[in-house]
Formats: structure tokens, C-alpha cells, sequence
């Protein structure tokens, strides 16, 4: 797999505020990349949407903070602490804090990731 990430909008950190969005509309495939954009950033967490073409996925990680992610668009496999767990349109799970995970593709697919850093002084 060959990655590469682009963030949508440059532009711009966030979406506009006070106006309604289509979620789903919010962000684009991209062949043969991982899309990322910033929805909402503050130094206590963040929401973002990730898109992700077909043949693409992230690599194993952990990380300090739990992180709901939802998937808004296809299906995703997402692998937590060697457990596969399979996600469809709608479905959401929390990826714990400090447990190795990674998402395995199937298809093109859609999703929210929100991470929330405060709560764990």
C-alpha cells in the first residue's frame, strides 16, 4: 500500500461553524490516498473525517487517548490488539487508549474519528 496523506482544505482548519453540512459530503475520495480533514481542533481533542480510497488503510499505532471513530460511508476492518472487528455505515466503536491498532481496508470507506485529551490527568 502505498500511502500518502492530504488534508482537504488546507484553507482552512475547520468547517464552518453555525451552518448546517451534509457529513457524508464533507470530504472526498482521492485515488490511491488517505484524506483527512480537520472538522473540529482544540488542545482538548479533536473530530476529524477521514476518507480512504480503495487499497488504502493506516498502519499499527497506539495512542495515549481513547478515539470513537464512526464509519459514515462502506465498511472498514479495524484490528485492536490483534481482535478484528468489522464496522459498517453507521457503526462506531471506541479504539482504546493505549492498545496497538490498525485499520485494514475493504473498499472505499468513510469516517468520523473523535478524540477527546482530557480526563486522563
Amino acid at each position: 500500500m502505498n500511502k500518502k496523506r492530504i488534508e482537504y482544505n488546507p484553507e482552512s482548519t475547520e468547517i464552518e461553524k453555525a451552518k448546517s453540512h451534509i457529513i457524508v459530503e464533507i470530504i472526498e475520495y482521492v485515488p490511491n490516498a488517505v484524506v483527512i480533514k480537520t472538522i473540529i481542533k482544540k488542545s482538548t481533542g479533536n473530530i476529524s473525517m477521514m476518507s480512504f480510497d480503495s487499497g488504502e488503510g493506516l498502519t499499527e499505532k497506539t495512542s495515549p487517548f481513547d478515539a470513537f471513530v464512526q464509519i459514515i460511508e462502506g465498511e472498514a476492518e479495524f484490528v485492536i490488539d490483534g481482535v478484528s472487528n468489522l464496522l459498517n455505515t453507521g457503526q462506531g466503536m471506541i479504539l482504546p487508549a493505549h492498545l496497538s491498532h490498525f485499520i485494514k481496508p475493504n473498499g472505499r470507506f468513510k469516517m468520523i474519528q473523535t478524540i477527546i485529551k482530557s480526563g486522563y490527568e
